[in-house]
């Protein structure tokens, strides 16, 4: 006498947070609360050795950047913004003036 298999049976579970509606869905309520860098460019230059070995204190390093130019806002190295530097309470901030849209910085990421 052969025994015959029968498929197991689980029960549903209920979805933990907002459940996703498609495969084309992201569900980002599991990083929300991961850390980032946040960084603000405010422009580049490329010097020799022999420059960077020369400068000091009072040195004017000319940036690839023109006056009056966005800054770039990236975090963990992605170009999420560009804006302004502002200045609040005596402190040093940025107005955001351009945001890169959520589904090109997901495209960026994978």
């Amino acid at each position: 006498m052969t025994a015959q298999a029968t498929p197991a049976q689980f029960e549903q579970f209920a979805n933990a947070g907002t459940p996703s509606t498609s495969a084309n869905d992201v569900n980002l309520d599991v990083i929300l609360d991961v850390a980032v860098t946040l960084s603000m460019e405010v422009g580049r230059a490329r010097l020799p050795i022999r420059n960077l070995l020369q400068l000091n204190q009072g040195s004017v390093v000319e940036l690839e950047r023109a006056a009056g130019e966005p800054l770039d806002v990236y975090a963990n190295g992605t170009l999420i913004a560009h804006g302004e530097v502002v200045v609040v309470n005596e402190r040093f901030g940025v107005r955001l003036t351009d945001v890169v849209s959520p589904s090109e910085r997901i495209k960026k990421l994978r």
